[in-house]
């Protein structure tokens, strides 16, 4: 049985031209030009990158803060002993900030929270959550900036809309990269930003052509492939 499309799909579709690649700046305009539903789209980044995902040596994980923001505040806990240190993480914008206690929250299944930021010297009691945090993807890792002796400031950044990434079992990596409602220039400078922190954590392993496709897309709209070099550069 063939899938009848709505009508705001047909509409949408008709927007792109398939297969053309468009600059950063008319994918953007592109993508604006579709019908606009009555909330606030997330425009969505995915960059398919040119490693083997399956070898440890080419994974790719980190994070960006970027410079105009998601356009999405997180909510943020932070894994830290020091009772002064506590009280930084709440004044930087932690919703819950603790030792021993916050931990066996955690572990009893509290995980209403976004992102977890530790101190290094919590992750020998951290690490017993990863049956709970790890399929969330809410572990704290040093490569995504979530274990960090400054905790005050990791929690200040992601709490403003840091983002992690990772490539996925398919080396594509998706994160979101601003709203609807943003001017189409900030939506520039933080497309730019996130392939820039890409292209920093290239596998020495990755041989040939690292950042292969870009396409860019709203919550609802379609999706559009853009130059690589304009979304570098």
């Amino acid at each position: 049985m063939t899938q009848k499309l709505s009508k705001r799909t047909k509409n949408n579709e008709t927007v792109r031209e398939r297969l053309k690649v468009y600059t950063l700046t008319d994918g953007i305009s592109a993508l604006f030009s579709a019908k606009a539903p009555k909330f606030d789209e997330t425009v969505e980044i995915a960059v398919n990158l040119g490693i083997d995902p399956k070898k440890s040596d080419q994974s790719v994980r980190g994070a960006v803060a970027l410079p105009n923001g998601t356009g999405r505040s997180r909510s943020v806990i932070a894994f830290v002993k020091d009772p002064e240190k506590q009280q930084a993480a709440r004044d930087a914008g932690a919703m819950e900030a603790g030792a021993d206690e916050l931990v066996q929250k955690v572990a009893d299944g509290w995980t209403g929270f976004d992102v977890a930021i530790a101190a290094p010297d919590m992750m020998g009691k951290v690490g017993k959550l990863g049956k709970v945090l790890g399929p969330q993807g809410k572990m704290p890792t040093p490569k995504a900036g979530t274990v960090t002796p400054d905790v005050a400031n990791a929690v200040r950044e992601f709490a403003a809309g840091k983002i992690e990434f990772r490539a996925d079992a398919g080396g594509t990596v998706h994160a979101p990269v601003g709203k609807r409602s943003f001017e189409p220039a900030k939506l520039e400078e933080n497309v730019h930003a996130f392939i820039r922190a890409l292209i920093a954590l290239k596998p020495t392993a990755s041989k040939g052509h690292y950042v292969k496709k870009v396409f860019l897309s709203t919550t609802m709209g379609p999706g559009v492939l853009v130059d690589t070099s304009t979304a570098a550069s």
